[in-house]
């Protein structure tokens, strides 16, 4: 039997190690460095409550990767109009009768939850995408939306004709005020250089369909169709306007160990605490992988197909050969931003919703200058099962930053209080009302489109000459993607496995907003 070594047990790596167990004959030997199944899509549990590192909305345009969810995890269906107490599944009988993986446990089911988010600024909220209504008219004021307008028909007549930088690409998009309104505070604070520094590939690679007119037809087309919510594929809608979504009852880590222990029932292996060190070169091929386990102790592993999802830097350290310095130089340069989430269960917010309810968004984006926190999520409406307490509300505060800032260097408790000191100034809690917090930090969660990525072809040229080593993932591929994308690059490469004809260059043109390759096919 042949053997897979997969570096990582984030979406990426248990797709394939799934997929290569259903289709082939190859086993998958899983190595995952950390405790954590799932990547940055794992559950944190902290004192009965959990977190989700960063929010993950649980839907793709590519039907692929919607049957795989629902397979494994089928959507529970209510009858009493709360979407909470009575569940039952809709495809249990047809799953199970077909044979495959899906679940026969209550509780491994996907909820179906509506998509709320928007921006607080100004020490108020607005709606995301912005509405055009009397309340963002009130809270902008007439003169900035007279000259969100000019700027928008400024770009369209005279748009920046060589888009190179996120500045160039936003700015053609929504105009020179809207650009510097809602986006240049948030997105530098999300990366930590100015806009016209980063590739315009970013906005390629996250928001490609989105723009202020197709904001506008969404806004109209929600106002005034008859229709009511229809299901959840929403192919035609731009991913930042979706409507719905799935989410797993208990978190997206709990898919992902789902998935873990499916493959180690069909005789694969997921190894935890055990890091890769060194990838073992003969001629085209990559014939073993040395390991570090959890107790210290080295092992050679030999393998026939490597997948690699660690960060690119990392791999091409990793590599047995003697890299030519251009590719090195290139990897060294590659940058990495850093997250840290820290959660907090409150008694409740200050803020509320106008009818006076709490507040029902899934993560706010805190465009506010004067505070470092990026975004904050209300974990309860992801799902209601994410806090151990329904009285209640535990929210997750998010900052973005690097290993070599003081921020991600202070103690827990000190973060924790820098947290709740921000949240507090801009009038979201009361510090008084906090009962427990959890600090999580998260190296490597965002390839940045800066530094030497202008030269990252050079190295998918290099790295192409593996015939048996797949890069897939987000930091697998230096690519800022969804989880659906990575698991459709793993399930792609299975696809060439299968099929004996290996094309990595069909790796690389999956991208997350633009047509995916079935719907173009």
């Amino acid at each position: 039997m042949k053997t897979a070594v997969i570096i990582g047990a984030g979406p990426a790596g248990l797709t394939a190690a799934l997929e290569l167990l259903r289709r082939s004959d190859v086993r998958p030997i899983v190595l995952e460095a950390t405790e954590r199944i799932g990547g940055i899509s794992c559950t944190i549990r902290h004192n009965g409550n959990r977190m989700d590192i960063g929010g993950h909305r649980f839907f793709s345009k590519a039907d692929r990767v919607m049957e795989w969810w629902t397979e494994l995890m089928p959507i529970a269906s209510t009858e009493n109009g709360s979407g909470f107490h009575t569940i039952r599944y809709q495809n249990q009988e047809r799953l199970i009768t077909a044979g495959t993986d899906g679940a026969s446990d209550p509780d491994l089911v996907m909820l179906v939850r509506p998509r709320k988010s928007r921006i607080y600024f100004l020490r108020s909220f607005f709606d995301y995408p912005l509405a055009l209504n009397v309340q963002t008219l009130r809270q902008l004021g007439f003169w900035r939306m007279i000259k969100i307008g000019i700027g928008y028909l400024r770009a369209k007549i005279f748009p920046r004709r060589n888009e190179k930088t996120l500045e160039d690409f936003l700015i053609n998009r929504f105009g020179t005020e809207l650009y510097l309104t809602f986006f240049k505070s948030y997105t530098e604070k999300v990366w930590g250089v100015p806009c016209d520094q980063i590739s315009a590939e970013w906005g390629a690679q996250r928001i490609k369909g989105l723009s202020l007119r197709t904001a506008i037809a969404h806004f109209f087309k929600k106002t005034f169709s008859r229709k009511k919510a229809g299901g959840i594929a929403q192919k035609s809608t731009e991913t930042s306007l979706i409507e719905r979504f799935l989410y797993p009852k208990y978190g997206p880590g709990q898919l992902w160990e789902y998935v873990a222990a499916l493959v180690k029932g069909k005789g694969g292996e997921v190894r935890m605490g055990w890091r890769a060190g060194k990838l073992r070169v003969e001629g085209p091929r990559v014939v073993s992988v040395d390991a570090v386990d959890d107790q210290g102790i080295w092992h050679t592993i030999p393998a026939d197909y490597v997948f690699s999802t660690m960060p690119v830097r990392e791999l091409i350290h990793s590599l047995d050969v003697e890299v030519p310095e251009n590719i090195r130089a290139i990897a060294d340069g590659l940058i990495y931003r850093d997250f840290i989430t820290v959660g907090l269960l409150v008694d409740r917010l200050t803020v509320t919703e106008p009818d006076g309810g709490p507040l029902r968004d899934t993560w706010i984006y805190i465009q506010e200058p004067d505070v470092l926190m990026g975004r904050l999520q209300i974990f309860n409406n992801w799902s209601p099962y994410m806090v151990a307490d329904p009285s209640k509300v535990w929210i997750g505060l998010e900052y973005f930053c690097y290993e070599t800032d003081g921020l991600w260097n202070m103690a827990d408790d000190e973060i924790a209080r820098f947290a709740i000191a921000e949240v507090e100034k801009i009038g979201i809690l009361k510090s008084d009302q906090v009962r427990d917090s959890h600090v999580v930090r998260v190296p490597k969660t965002y390839p940045a489109y800066f530094g030497t990525y202008d030269r990252f072809d050079e190295i998918v040229r290099y790295m192409d000459r593996f015939e048996n080593l797949f890069l897939v993932g987000r930091n697998g591929m230096h690519k800022y993607n969804n989880q659906d994308h990575s698991m459709l690059t793993a399930m792609t490469a299975v696809d060439q496995i299968v099929a004996g004809k290996i094309d990595k260059a069909a790796l690389w043109e999956i991208n997350t907003e633009q047509e995916y390759h079935e719907e173009k096919k």
